[in-house]
């Protein structure tokens, strides 16, 4: 299977369904092609049918015999891309760096760094208790381990 005729019908099929951007690709040695897209206003079934159909359509099984898979990034999944952080902006995210990990709404992302905001309960500088706190945080993309959408229900 020549990855790159199969990388050459995927990028057409993206340019095709606007919005839509790829996460991973991959071609197997036993011809098992697997596609992760994304989208900005997330991923449908028909997104991922649609770009199956227009990889699986322009390749001849009778010339290679071959698997085809394509599926969202799930919502369990780490953000990669910057663009994945822009579409989830206002979301909570668990993000982990070398030093710490923190659990706070994405406020901004751009294409170096990502900003942060939380509350906190710290003790206070005068006298017993404790006092809410606002936090922010701008975090490069190089030094996220990993990065998650938090899920609440």
């Amino acid at each position: 299977m020549r990855q790159e005729l199969v990388k050459d019908l995927l990028d057409k099929a993206l340019e095709e369904k606007e919005g839509l951007f790829l996460i991973d690709f991959e071609v197997k040695g036993d011809n098992q092609i697997l596609v992760v897209i994304d989208g900005d206003q997330g991923v449908s079934v028909n997104d991922c049918i649609d770009v199956s159909r227009a990889i699986e359509h322009n390749l001849d099984r009778e010339e290679e015999d071959f698997s085809l898979e394509v599926t969202s990034a799930g919502v369990t999944a780490p953000l990669l891309l910057p663009r994945q952080y822009k579409k989830n902006i206002g979301r909570k995210l668990a993000v982990k760096t070398k030093n710490e990990a923190i659990e706070a709404n994405l406020k901004d992302a751009n294409e170096k760094e990502i900003t942060l905001h939380w509350k906190a309960r710290e003790p206070k500088t005068v006298g017993k208790g404790k006092v809410t706190v606002k936090k922010e945080a701008v975090i490069a993309y190089s030094d996220i381990l990993e990065a998650k959408v938090m899920i609440t229900f």
